[in-house]
């Protein structure tokens, strides 16, 4: 039996970086995967393919609706190859899963392929296609990830009833998709095939899309997507999934019971992720899951098992690869009697829209419920000579920063580029800065982050230079 100082189960972003952390700091390490290919859900099918398709998709609707403004005519019609576009991103995944497999032998981390679950704290036999392997760990670091959710009615067919998985791998674009939930993983995979030519109709039960940020970047987006064709319908409660040979049709109620139906060929299901512990025999390690199905923590990410740790989805907080990165390299490090921190408040948020949307630290209406005194500072894009050049001139950067000491306390920013933007905002906020630290720092002409300097602008003393 092989035997180790740290076994990763699970090597997506949080469990591989938390493998290479720990090989680094001169554990032995395995990684343990039940996929045939490394990198979990954001590798293969999450954060990268739809990226790619993103991108795919928006070099398309450029083509189609800009390109002759910039001067550049193409004889035709340009048309979608959807086969080829989905085989790009196939190949975008492969190059980026193989490039993880790279690390795995770079860093000497032994690399197990197989399902694996804990016969007791120190044990854990991988169950593989041509039978089982026992291996023992020193200490466990579960990093199994989360599965897309669903409602309890609703029945997943994987062909017109769908969830993120099938939606990246379509064989044809969808008529009219509808989208049951308007957060990130609906809102970005439906400008994908909206921009192919799709219809589509996002059905959301809070009153307003990505409820989980700021509500000014909310409104801008609503606004932004209806203006390319999105049709919202909020403060909706879907009742109803059917399916009539190729229709789909969905039933919601409003806020006044008021019924919707939405008929569609495709049905998007995208509402949230749920933990994935399935098949982990948590219990027999002495590893606690709480009823939301959750593995149980305390501050140093330490399971009710001590030599057990658990990080990124698969615990509370928000289901984002770059937190279960910080997560795994956290828990390394506190293994290797380090004195590492995490401040969750910092952990970016970012939708990939175009514009993209992206914020950290407090929202407006966070800062109103916690009785905060603070100040706003906003600038428009559309104020930037690097947006009129790109002609991306939708969004704003939005700075919230206390009225009494300036602090930075939340930074939010919808527009070209602000998935990278919102760096200089986490690192400002790391340091503490006050707005009048970004205001008075230069920022390259004509960039898109002069956006920032110019929301501190107005944030420190309501004295914006361009506006």
């Amino acid at each position: 039996m092989n035997s180790y100082d740290v076994a990763v189960i699970g090597s997506g972003p949080g469990g591989y970086v938390a493998a290479i952390r720990c090989a680094q700091l001169g554990m032995k390490t395995a990684i343990i995967e039940k996929y045939a290919t490394l990198g979990g859900t954001c590798l293969n099918v999450g954060c990268i393919p739809s990226k790619a398709l993103l991108d795919s998709s928006h070099h398309y609707d450029d083509a189609v609706k800009h390109f002759e403004e910039h001067g550049i005519e193409i004889p035709g019609d340009v048309k979608v190859n959807l086969e080829k576009m989905i085989g790009r991103k196939q190949t975008v995944v492969d190059q980026t899963c193989a490039g993880v497999k790279f690390l795995m032998d770079k860093n000497k981390i032994d690399v197990y392929e197989g399902m694996g679950s804990f016969e007791d704290s120190t044990h854990i036999v991988i169950k593989k296609k041509d039978g089982e392997e026992k291996i023992e760990a020193k200490n466990t670091i579960i990093a199994t990830g989360s599965k897309p959710s669903t409602l309890p009615f609703i029945e997943i067919d994987k062909e017109r009833i769908i969830t993120s998985t099938e939606a990246l791998k379509l064989k044809e674009i969808p008529k009219h998709l509808v989208i049951i939930g308007g957060g990130v993983i609906g809102l970005e995979l439906g400008q994908v095939y909206k921009r192919l030519g799709a219809e589509v109709s996002v059905v959301e039960f809070m009153d307003r899309i990505i409820p989980g940020m700021d509500g000014a970047l909310s409104k801008e987006l609503t606004k932004v997507l209806k203006k390319q064709g999105f049709k919202f319908y909020t403060s909706h409660k879907v009742k109803e999934v059917t399916r009539d040979g190729d229709k789909v049709i969905v039933k919601a109620d409003d806020k006044k019971d008021k019924e919707l139906v939405l008929e569609g060929d495709y049905c998007l299901v995208s509402v949230g992720r749920r933990p994935y512990t399935d098949g982990l025999n948590a219990e027999a390690a002495g590893v606690k899951i709480n009823e939301r199905g959750q593995v149980e923590v305390n501050d140093h990410l330490q399971t009710s098992a001590a030599n057990i740790y658990a990080i990124g989805d698969v615990i509370k907080g928000a289901m984002l690869a770059h937190k279960a990165e910080e997560e795994g390299v956290f828990v390394a490090e506190t293994l290797a009697g380090q004195k590492p921190h995490i401040d969750y408040n910092l952990i970016p948020g970012v939708v990939y829209t175009w514009p993209e949307v992206a914020a950290v630290g407090k929202t407006e209406e966070q800062l109103k419920e916690a009785g905060v005194n603070y100040k706003v500072g906003q600038f428009p894009m559309r104020a930037l000579g690097r947006s009129r050049a790109s002609m991306d001139t939708d969004g704003f950067v939005k700075i919230l920063a206390d009225a009494a000491t300036d602090e930075v306390l939340g930074v939010h920013m919808i527009g070209a580029r602000t998935a990278d933007l919102i760096a200089e905002g986490v690192t400002a906020m790391e340091y503490r800065a006050s707005a009048e630290d970004i205001a008075r720092m230069s920022h390259a002409h004509p960039t898109y982050a002069e956006a920032v300097k110019e929301a501190a602008l107005a944030a420190t003393d309501n004295r914006p230079l361009h506006v």
